[in-house]
Formats: structure tokens, C-alpha cells, sequence
């Protein structure tokens, strides 16, 4: 295993578990040992490894027969497991609503299953190319959101919870990731700081907006350089561990002051929300979905409202909005990804916003989810105040 000169940060190495809930004990320290024992491998080669991620079954499907007060019980065992391993990131998986036979009541306890485990997040998955759009589950995913919002400190229960529609198993990212199959390692890069380079190094050569034909081609080529290594070095330990390597996520996954939305405008096509940011987020993707490396999960921009600082501060402006933010999505990412909303939104607009990135997710064929964020006590044109060093602060 042979890291290059110029490390690419890793920002998961998530563990896709084929093993049906309810998860022993033994599940969990297996897993835990397979996990460090990839950090340890990794770090040894040079890379930087932020978190270790583990995705699983859908408990809906594995625990279907199950009480809601059985299911409750077991999340509180499985959060205490969970502890004792020193493992932050896991997945349930996917309420799978689409599907003619699933009762909708049972989203009921999803809320009460997530807000005292903070180490677990799941997903609703309203929108799929086999069984088409659950109108109907859009208005109980909807009570979901504004119960994590109004019940867990400053609404953070929300970034552990996603509508999704047409997303596949195996990304890993949370709060989408969600497993299917044999066991398999997956990994996603922070790899805004590739993007940005790539960009720099062709805005330092050209003046005026990129020709985006060779914005495509350059980052593309970059990607292949510092992304190989990483493909190479999981996959071998993949297939040393036995279990099956499912690909690389390529997502520009930024945080912070490692802002996308920077990346972006260095394009030279003004401010993100400008005439010409549509074209800009094609042609990024166009470099992401365009390499020869195994990949998985969306492998598009990611544009978290509350996760760039930049891109909060262009929220704040006014120059991009919610529908904005889904134009882009046709031609790119994930959706709508921390989207901040007033705290006294109704159940019904979240349902009827939920609605809209579902219909264009199942019209395009592609992969989208929604992670709302309505703030606890803030209006409509109100500036947020949260203490979390890793969200940046916009208005509502």
C-alpha cells in the first residue's frame, strides 16, 4: 500500500453490514475491530482518516414484526454497544415506503428511535424507479423533521435524517447511506481542497470566466491522480478483510472554510447564484461522473446550506434559494442538504417541499434527498446562532 507525496484527506471509510438486525454485541465488536484495523492501515500509509462509518439492513424490513416498544428498547442497546466501541456513525437504513405492503404508521416511532441515540441516523425513501412516488408518506416523513427540530438542542437531530428518493444502497455518506448484499467497505473523500487546486492552477493561467470544457478535463484528471491511491489502498484491504470493496465516492463533501461554493465561483462566473452557476455545477459533475474509478453513491456536488461557509453567506445574500439550490441538483448533487428553514414552518410545506425534490429525483432518474433544517425559535429572515464550530451561521 503506497500513498502519494500529497495525501487526499479521507472523510469516511464506512462498513456496509450484512448482518440482519437485531445487531449482537459480537456484530458490532467485529465490526469495530474490522474498521480500526483499516484506520490503523490507512494512517500507516500516510492518510489522513476523519471518521469510520457503519451502514446497515433496513430495520424496518428486518424488524417487521417487532413492537414499537421492542424496536425502542433495542436502539437503546445498541446505542450503549455502539458507546462501549467508540463508534459515532451508524446507520439504520431506509424505510423503504415506497413499497405497496409497508404501513406508514410505523414512521410514527422514528423520531422517538433517533433523538436519544446520537450516534444513529436514518432515512426515508419516498421516491424509488421501481415502485414510483408515495405521496402519502411525504406529510408523516414531514412530522419527522419538525419533531427532531423542536425536541433535540438547537434542531441538530435533523443532520441525522434524510428524505431520500431513487438513492441506491451502498454510499458513504451519512445520513443516506443505507446497506444491501454481501458486506462491503466504501470510502468518500474531502475533496473540496482537489477541486480547488485543480481550479487555482487553471485560473492562474487564464483570465476571465474557464472554459468549462477544460474545467471538466482538468479536474477530472486530478481526481484520477489523488483519488487511484485510495481506491487502491481500500480495496486491498477489502479484499484482505473479505469482504467486498464498493466503490469510492467522489462528492466534493466541504466543511467549513472548505467551501464548494469558493471552488466554484473560481470558474469566473460571479458570485454561486449567478447567471452561469448551472453550467459550472455541470461541468464539475461531468468531471466526477467521468472518471474510470469504482465508484459509488452520488458522486455530485454537495451544496450543504449550513456546512459552507461561503454558501451560507450567499443564502444569507439572497443570491441562492431553495429552488435555486434543486435547479442545480438536476444537473449535479445531492438536493437539498441542510437547508435552513424557519422554525414555524407548517408540516405541510415541509411535506409539499419533500414532494418537489421527490418528483424531479423520479423524473430525472437520478439520486436526490432532502436534509431539511427548520431552527428551533427563528423566523423567516432571522439570523441563526448555533454554537457548533463545524455549521456556519446564515439567515432563515
Amino acid at each position: 500500500m503506497v500513498a502519494s507525496p500529497k495525501n487526499p484527506i479521507i472523510r469516511t471509510v464506512t462498513l456496509g453490514l450484512a448482518d440482519a438486525h437485531p445487531l449482537t454485541v459480537k456484530h458490532i465488536q467485529q465490526a469495530s475491530a474490522l474498521l480500526r484495523e483499516v484506520e490503523a492501515r490507512l494512517t500507516e500509509a500516510g492518510y489522513e482518516l476523519q471518521t469510520l462509518r457503519l451502514s446497515t439492513r433496513s430495520l424496518w424490513d428486518d424488524l417487521v414484526s417487532w413492537s414499537a416498544t421492542e424496536i425502542q428498547q433495542y436502539i437503546q442497546e445498541l446505542q450503549e454497544i455502539l458507546d462501549e466501541q467508540n463508534l459515532a456513525y451508524c446507520s439504520l437504513g431506509a424505510a423503504q415506503v415506497t413499497r405497496p405492503d409497508f404501513p406508514l404508521a410505523r414512521l410514527d416511532i422514528l423520531a422517538d428511535l433517533l433523538l436519544p441515540a446520537p450516534a444513529l441516523s436514518a432515512t426515508v425513501q419516498l421516491a424509488t424507479l421501481q415502485h414510483g412516488l408515495r405521496a402519502q408518506a411525504a406529510l408523516p416523513t414531514a412530522h419527522i423533521i419538525k419533531r427532531l427540530a423542536s425536541e433535540s438542542e438547537e434542531g441538530f437531530g435533523n443532520f441525522r435524517f434524510a428524505m431520500l428518493a431513487c438513492v441506491e444502497p451502498g454510499s458513504p455518506f451519512f445520513p443516506a447511506a443505507y446497506h444491501e448484499g454481501t458486506s462491503s467497505l466504501s470510502v468518500g473523500l474531502q475533496g473540496v481542497s482537489i477541486v480547488t487546486e485543480a481550479l487555482q492552477q487553471l485560473r492562474a493561467q487564464q483570465a476571465g470566466p474557464l472554459d468549462l470544457t477544460l474545467v471538466s478535463e482538468t479536474l477530472k484528471a486530478a481526481l484520477q491522480a489523488q483519488a487511484r491511491p485510495v481506491v487502491e489502498a481500500v480495496s486491498q484491504l477489502a479484499e484482505a478483510y473479505g469482504v467486498r470493496f464498493g466503490g469510492i465516492d467522489l462528492s466534493p463533501a466541504p466543511m467549513g472554510e472548505e467551501s464548494i461554493a469558493a471552488a466554484m465561483e473560481l470558474c469566473g462566473y460571479g458570485p454561486l447564484g449567478s447567471p452561469g452557476t448551472l453550467a459550472v455545477a455541470a461541468a464539475l459533475t461531468a468531471a466526477l461522473k467521468g472518471t474510470e474509478l469504482p465508484t459509488c453513491g452520488y458522486n455530485g456536488l454537495m451544496l450543504p446550506v449550513l456546512e459552507d461557509r461561503l454558501l451560507g453567506q450567499r443564502w444569507a445574500e439572497r443570491r441562492v434559494n431553495a429552488h435555486q439550490l434543486l435547479l442545480y441538483s438536476t444537473v449535479c448533487g445531492t438536493g437539498l442538504d441542510t437547508v435552513p428553514l424557519p422554525g414555524d414552518c407548517s408540516v405541510e410545506e415541509i411535506a409539499a417541499l419533500l414532494l418537489d425534490v421527490a418528483t424531479l429525483a423520479l423524473r430525472l432518474r437520478k439520486p436526490l434527498s432532502a436534509r431539511l433544517f427548520p431552527v428551533p425559535g427563528r423566523q423567516a429572515g432571522e439570523s441563526t446562532t448555533f454554537s457548533s464550530p463545524y455549521l456556519t451561521n446564515t439567515l432563515v
